[in-house]
């Protein structure tokens, strides 16, 4: 890590989002997550819609996207900083994304009352789902 890299997360860390470059090294809640409750995320379109437009490794699962990236083997591609940045705010990778972004709140417009100022996913299940992708090599 170069000093510029080492200022951006300490910076990044004193005003709540520890990103370097295209990366949040550091867990969301200070822990590992859970993989196989990640897996059952990922799976369940009611809680992680993932595969309404990626497909992976879920033969159970019928009718998987194809708009996005196949997640069969994402662990492989990316880090888990990598990872769990594209989970929480995609725009920062890539600001053309269709992706949304999991762990923001702010910035939305026409969001229905009941979701103002809520996540689509909880830091806990942000870094369940970091753990399973991981897990995909």
């Amino acid at each position: 890590m170069n000093w510029c890299e080492a200022c951006a997360i300490a910076f990044s860390i004193l005003v709540g989002n520890a990103f370097a470059g295209d990366s949040i090294p550091v867990s969301l809640t200070g822990a590992k997550g859970d993989a196989a409750r990640g897996r059952a995320i990922v799976a369940n379109r009611q809680v992680g819609p993932c595969l309404l437009c990626h497909s992976g490794p879920f033969p159970e699962e019928r009718f998987q996207g194809d708009l996005a990236p196949d997640l069969t083997s994402v662990g492989a591609r990316y880090s888990e900083g990598q990872i769990r940045q594209r989970i929480v705010d995609s725009r920062k990778v890539n600001p053309q994304t269709i992706m949304p972004a999991y762990y923001e709140s702010e910035g939305f417009a026409r969001v229905a009352p009941a979701y103002r100022g809520k996540t689509i996913l909880s830091a806990e299940q942000i870094e369940d789902v970091v753990a399973y992708l991981a897990t995909l090599r």
